[in-house]
């Protein structure tokens, strides 16, 4: 995931060459490192400076958006963890208001004002596990069931957005998408 975030950024912003991974250390899986290795390795192979950037409050957000808006070509990644979530209204208005092309993990992000978003699809977790409580509550123990990754993931594009920060979205990427907000 980490590695495709950067990858669709690029894709929408063919002139971004430095992208902030923003992340809550301490709420984002495995500290922050379980997407970061992903994407930085994929910045770096299509020529992005990657930077990873570490925050805990809405205070560290502002000061990463307003650094990274004073240099040219820039653009954001923000990770998939529950304080990105809670305060996603004010993440994705700070990148608004510094004008930064972003990426967000869920569909939910480009729902609320969000630039573009691509994550596994939440419904479709709900729905899988559902099963597994089952499963359980009939009597299997959980540790005997198997472990599953996501297998339906969303793109999700709001076109007010990109014209907002002047962006011309690709018809691939519209076209690939599962949702575009006009």
């Amino acid at each position: 995931m980490g590695g495709k975030w950067v990858e669709i950024l690029k894709e929408l912003t063919p002139s971004v060459m430095r992208v902030v991974f923003l992340f809550n250390p301490t709420t984002a899986p495995g500290s922050g490192s379980y997407f970061l290795q992903p994407f930085e390795a994929a910045a770096r192979s299509i020529n992005v400076q990657p930077i990873p950037t570490p925050v805990e409050d809405m205070a560290g957000v502002e000061h990463a958006l307003a650094s990274l808006a004073a240099g040219a070509n820039g653009g954001l990644v923000v990770n998939a963890d529950i304080f990105a979530t809670r305060n996603r209204a004010a993440i994705i208005a700070a990148a608004a208001r510094h004008r930064v092309p972003a990426v967000y993990p869920f569909a939910f992000f480009a729902l609320s004002g969000g630039l573009v978003a691509y994550g596994c699809d939440i419904t479709d977790l709900w729905r899988r596990a559902a099963s597994y409580l089952d499963r359980i509550l009939r009597g299997e123990k959980p540790s005997d069931l198997p472990v599953q990754a996501p297998v339906k993931f969303e793109l999700a594009i709001n076109l007010k957005t990109a014209k907002a920060l002047g962006l011309q979205v690709p018809d691939k990427l519209v076209a690939l998408a599962d949702e575009v907000i006009e």
